[in-house]
């Protein structure tokens, strides 16, 4: 059984390829069966296991496959899935066997490969990914094991050592982002574009800079009001984005919305009615919520997650002792996991020598059985039981010292006496 990672993060796609390739949520659990009916079609054994990590930053097919070439299987899977075309994809990818695979998911989880360094949020993500692909059958031994052990190593990192000490969140790049543009965010009216956890960390952020008014847009009323609350706010629904717009100063999006909610003319006209006032926008979704053509107007500062990234990268100096620690941690825990998985191996091997040993015991037992019914003596019959176990446990390995030749002869006449060599 091969582990393996494939997929495309912030360092290696844009935002306009990844938001492509992305997964809504509600596509999850198909995906996961999908992938793993692809392996199957892959002159694979059987057995194959799926996972799916889609996220603003990244989308990553995690798999343990018998196919005969799991990688490129996997590649395909993703291109297929989104009807992209394979060869504008393939430079993008990342292909990762096995303990590359391990390191990478281990890394992932503990925050070294997320835009915000040592950031927490992506843990709970790869744990709702992780609960979907179980209810979808996704999971077996290999990835059940790959993620717990993921889930322990994100714990070890982030108690013995300070990488989330000196991190800054997206939440907070995009204050700081909105200040360059206006210079006092308590006389702005802000707007929040959903009600998930990105949405409600910003809307701290933003909260403790006291703003003129804070609303929240969201698909349910209900839950949007909620949020809101919390902040003294007020909630209204998505459908009045077009005619309320023009009202805000500040506006924050980040929704499962596979299309844009947010449209170049809709934009022109809330410019217009502001009377060519600017608007601060951060788009934080992927795929996008606001049309990529809105950053050209003159009058709007339109931020992508790949801009704030950016924002984010400042300060790396004093992350890198702390990155040293984890990553050590992390190669300790990588080479304990290839041990695991190492003995999962031979496991086959150790069943059927149980399996045969047990046929020979039964044999002799019975024959023993035979001896002490005739009236043979018991001491007579146990030297005979000794003997024929003894005679056909040695028949095999010895059988195979006689045939090898050469190097193999040599190997074997080194290994066997380890083998055979008993407890006194």
């Amino acid at each position: 059984m091969q582990l393996l990672a494939v997929g495309l993060n912030h360092t290696t796609a844009p935002v306009a390829l990844r938001e492509r390739l992305a997964f809504a949520p509600e596509q999850l659990g198909t995906a996961v069966a999908a992938a793993r009916n692809w392996f199957a079609c892959a002159d694979s054994k059987g057995g194959d296991e799926a996972a799916i990590l889609s996220t603003c930053n990244r989308t990553e097919l995690y798999a343990a496959s018998n196919a005969a070439n799991p990688l490129d299987a996997g590649a395909q899977f993703l291109a297929d899935f989104h009807k992209l075309n394979y060869s504008e994809l393939r430079p993008h990818l990342y292909m990762l066997p096995q303990h590359d695979a391990v390191r990478h998911t281990f890394r992932v989880a503990s925050g070294l490969d997320s835009m915000v360094l040592g950031e927490t949020q992506i843990l709970g993500q790869i744990k709702d990914a992780i609960r979907t692909a179980d209810e979808a059958g996704g999971l077996g031994t290999y990835l059940h094991q790959l993620f717990q052990r993921s889930f322990s190593v994100a714990k070890e990192v982030r108690s013995t050592t300070e990488i989330g000490a000196h991190s800054v969140s997206m939440a907070a790049a995009a204050v700081r982002l909105s200040q360059r543009i206006f210079d006092k965010i308590s006389e702005q009216n802000v707007l929040f574009i959903g009600a998930g956890e990105m949405i409600e960390l910003c809307a701290t952020h933003f909260a403790a800079q006291n703003p003129k008014s804070i609303t929240v847009a969201n698909r349910t009323m209900e839950r949007g009001e909620a949020l809101a609350h919390r902040f003294n706010g007020k909630a209204m629904r998505l459908a009045e984005l077009g005619s309320q717009l023009q009202q805000y100063d500040i506006v924050i999006s980040c929704t499962a919305s596979s299309l844009p909610l947010i449209g170049l003319g809709m934009v022109e006209r809330a410019i217009k009615a502001r009377r060519h006032k600017p608007i601060f926008m951060v788009d934080l979704a992927v795929p996008r919520d606001i049309e990529p053509e809105v950053g050209r107007l003159n009058d709007v500062f339109l931020y992508t997650v790949d801009d704030l990234g950016k924002v984010v990268q400042t300060g790396m100096e004093n992350r890198q002792a702390a990155v040293a620690q984890a990553e050590a941690i992390i190669e300790t825990r990588v080479q304990s996991f290839m041990h695991w998985i190492d003995d999962r191996a031979v496991v086959p091997v150790i069943q059927g020598l149980q399996e045969n040993s047990e046929v020979i015991r039964l044999l002799e037992l019975e024959r023993a059985r035979k001896l002490l019914a005739k009236g043979e003596s018991v001491d007579a019959v146990l030297e005979a039981l000794s003997k024929g176990l003894t005679a056909k446990f040695m028949h095999g390995p010895q059988q195979a010292l006689h045939r090898a030749q050469g190097d193999e002869r040599a190997q074997l006449a080194e290994l066997l006496p380890q083998l055979f060599r008993g407890r006194r």
